[in-house]
């Protein structure tokens, strides 16, 4: 993929454009903004000598956000989606010393540099579809080195793509090897020690646990949680994924940004998360591949008001994912959600559950370029097609970069 700091500028005038619902539009992008989008006839006399640049009727949208992933991590576990076909379950998989337990020894035994490749690569696939803005995760280090190795990868992605990473620590994934059986301690190291130290190092922009029987109780993920808030680092959590443990709740009693697989979601947690404004994580890779029948409360969330976000939850084990649009087709036959529901779960929702509601997820003045331009008919094309990714050409921060 081509440098991004070598990539054309997108400023001018960007006319022949439909909308999502069909309109013709036209835009203005200068100084790596969006300065103006309307219709075409309306364009401000200031911008009608810009530079043009021709859409040739394609349909534009906001930029892609994957708003939950787990990008940076050593090795891989295919070995494990062989023993699920076999008969073997997430937890008994866990227990046995796989699951999150391999990934983290493969990524202490990965160099920086390493990670860095090879989260490349996956990073690499998912702009090419249109993704303007990413979560990545640590959890797999699960000790302050480790930790600020996955965290300084997510930062140096971020400069070298011109992307917009949130990097989430996820220190409280699981219990380390060394801390067995002594989960209470392992949190003190989490909340006093690499929380603070990762913090004043400019690594976290928010702070996620794993609240499930094979993880963290309710107790523990709290600690977490009141450590985040007391350095002013905004929460998110793991939450209902294997059960109901009334996690989402309790996130959103402490202004959670999300919950995230909810399959267990109780009517409680919804009530808790509408009151919060928490956004509903939807994850329809792991549910796919763990062969989940456990539907999340879609129809719920759907009558409470609660936003919807949809990604693809890259990673090594649940979900090795590398196309959001397929995650918006899963959301759609499997979840049943509507077109448009998908789509702003992958745009605006999204956006919101990283906490960047006001500069992405949605087309408007003021705000910095990330806008793809599809050569489709239809909008609804987005979430029908799936194996092959739609021609596109994608704005990331006001530069133009080459899609499919």
């Amino acid at each position: 993929m081509q440098a991004f700091d070598t990539l054309p500028s997108a400023d001018g005038l960007w006319t022949q454009l439909r909308a999502i619902d069909g309109a013709p539009c036209a835009l203005v992008v200068a100084n790596g903004r969006i300065q103006w989008i309307g219709p075409p006839g309306a364009v401000p006399a200031e911008h009608a000598g810009a530079p043009r640049h021709d859409g040739a009727g394609a349909l534009v949208t906001p930029g892609l956000v994957d708003c939950h992933t787990h990008l940076v991590y050593g090795g891989q576990r295919a070995n494990e989606f062989a023993m699920r076909l076999a008969g073997a379950t997430y937890e008994e998989i866990a227990r046995a010393g796989g699951g999150i337990a391999s990934s983290v020894r493969a990524t202490r035994e990965a160099g920086e540099d390493e990670l860095f490749a090879s989260a490349s690569r996956r990073l690499e696939q998912l702009l090419a579809e249109g993704v303007c803005a990413i979560e990545i995760k640590s959890g797999y280090g699960l000790s302050l080195e480790q930790e600020r190795k996955q965290l300084r990868v997510a930062r140096r992605l971020a400069q070298a793509y011109g992307v917009t990473v949130r990097a989430t620590f996820l220190g409280a994934h699981a219990l380390p090897p060394e801390y067995a059986g002594r989960s209470g301690e392992y949190i003190d190291l989490v909340c006093n020690e690499m929380m603070p130290a990762l913090h004043a190092e400019g690594l976290i922009d928010a702070v996620d646990a794993f609240c499930e029987r094979i993880a963290f109780t309710l107790e523990e993920t709290e600690r977490v949680f009141k450590a985040a808030r007391s350095l002013g680092i905004p929460v998110k959590l793991h939450a209902g994924q294997l059960s109901d443990m009334g996690g989402a709740a309790l996130a959103a009693r402490h202004g959670a940004l999300s919950c995230d697989h909810i399959e267990h979601l109780s009517q409680a947690g919804i009530d808790a998360m509408k009151a919060s404004g928490t956004v509903a994580v939807l994850l329809p890779g792991a549910y796919y591949t763990l062969r989940d029948t456990h539907l999340p409360p879609i129809e719920a969330l759907r009558a409470a008001g609660v936003p919807m976000a949809v990604s693809t939850d890259h990673n090594p084990g649940t979900s090795p994912a590398l196309s959001l649009l397929l995650m918006a087709n899963m959301a759609c036959t499997l979840f049943r959600l509507t077109v448009p529901e998908a789509l702003d779960g992958i745009t605006r929702h999204a956006a919101r559950a990283l906490g960047l509601q006001d500069t992405h997820g949605v087309l408007a003045a003021g705000r910095p370029a990330n806008f793809v331009l599809w050569k489709l008919r239809d909008a609804a094309e987005l979430a029908y097609w799936f194996g092959g990714r739609p021609q596109c050409t994608i704005v990331r921060q006001g530069r133009v970069a080459r899609g499919n």
